[in-house]
């Protein structure tokens, strides 16, 4: 089998970079856990500040955090603290809070999910962008500095996840619009922004030669396929297994780039090859249908189909005893009953060119 273990290497907004640090006259720069005990006054007050400064100060103290998982860890309870603050305040839509407030708790999500990105910590990076990318998307149309900030640098962390999971198109819009975003702060403030438009257009380099090799691992594996195929064909017995593994490697690299509807096509045949060896469902038939279910959920047609597959595949992996199968068939379907991750897919529909 073609086998791609190559890494991308990506950024975030928290890189060194990205934006120049707090000057040393600047506001000081409190440990996170001291502002998670602002009060909700206090937190208003704080928003109310000039927005490159307070968002400057926030970033400086999450960097000053990213040092280990545990500093990590603590960093993002304490973002998460004062967060909660603001939503007990004004509400999960925050309709009546300041638009000062709003870009807070827009900027401590975008920060949140650099942190849990450099973690490791995916899961909850998704969950913080989509909520930020939410946030922003209630006031779609503005052009100001701090809502230009806050997207172009949660587009690019969006990248980063989307790159990580090697849905390297995804990750080209991604960049591609932060890029945008940064070049027209860069020119109306060249000493602040240029350096970020500098590093992420590179960045941007490197996700489109993944894009490419991509596309050209699929082609060898299309023949790699079509190699089995014609073993299969002429009574081979010894090619079934190489076959459905090939199919199976050719569906995820379908669905990795978005081509969902091809991917089904293949997942199927892998699991109708796989049926004719074995009698029974074991692992190996539990992890395609995982795989054929979520792909199933990203078409409206047949995303309901999506959702029986799975609910039966949790009763299989409860009698195969697959926890960790079993787990992540819970936070599939957990995540498509709320679509509150939908958004981080669908943000170019959102925010206009």
């Amino acid at each position: 089998m073609v086998k791609d273990n190559a890494k991308i290497q990506m950024i975030t907004s928290l890189d060194e970079d990205f934006l120049p640090a707090p000057a040393a006259e600047a506001l000081p720069v409190e440990p996170l856990d001291q502002i998670a005990r602002f009060s909700m006054e206090e937190l208003e007050s704080m928003a109310r500040l000039p927005f490159n400064d307070m968002y400057d100060r926030l970033r400086a103290c999450v960097r000053e955090a990213d040092v280990d998982d545990e500093s990590r860890h603590r960093a993002a309870m304490a973002l998460e603290e004062i967060n909660c603050k603001i939503v007990v305040a004004h509400g999960d839509d925050l309709v009546d809070a300041p638009r000062e407030l709003a870009d807070l708790h827009a900027a401590l999500l975008q920060l949140m999910t650099a942190l849990y990105i450099k973690s490791d910590r995916i899961d909850l990076a998704r969950r913080a962008a989509a909520r930020a990318l939410t946030i922003l998307s209630r006031t779609h149309k503005r052009r100001d500095e701090p809502f230009l900030l806050i997207l172009a640098a949660i587009l690019l962390d969006v990248a980063e996840l989307h790159a990580i999971s090697r849905q390297y198109k995804q990750a080209e819009r991604e960049i591609e619009k932060s890029i945008k975003l940064l070049g027209r702060l860069a020119s109306a403030d060249p000493d602040r922004y240029a350096p970020a438009h500098a590093l992420v257009t590179s960045a941007a380099t490197a996700v489109y030669r993944n894009r490419v090799r991509q596309a050209d691992m699929l082609a060898a594996y299309h023949e790699t396929t079509q190699n089995y195929l014609s073993e299969v064909n002429n009574g081979v017995d010894s090619a079934f297994d190489r076959l459905i593994e090939a199919l199976f490697t050719e569906g995820k690299a379908l669905a990795e780039m978005g081509r969902h509807r091809e991917a089904i096509t293949y997942f199927t045949r892998a699991l109708k090859y796989h049926k004719r060896l074995h009698s029974t469902v074991d692992m190996t038939q539990l992890a395609m249908s995982i795989e054929l279910g979520k792909s199933l959920l990203q078409a409206k047609s047949t995303r309901d189909k999506g959702i029986h597959l799975l609910n039966t595949l949790l009763h299989i992996a409860t009698r195969l005893k697959a926890a960790a199968e079993h787990r992540d068939i819970v936070n599939i379907l957990a995540a498509t009953g709320s679509r509150q991750l939908d958004i981080l897919d669908i943000w170019y529909k959102v925010f206009p060119r």
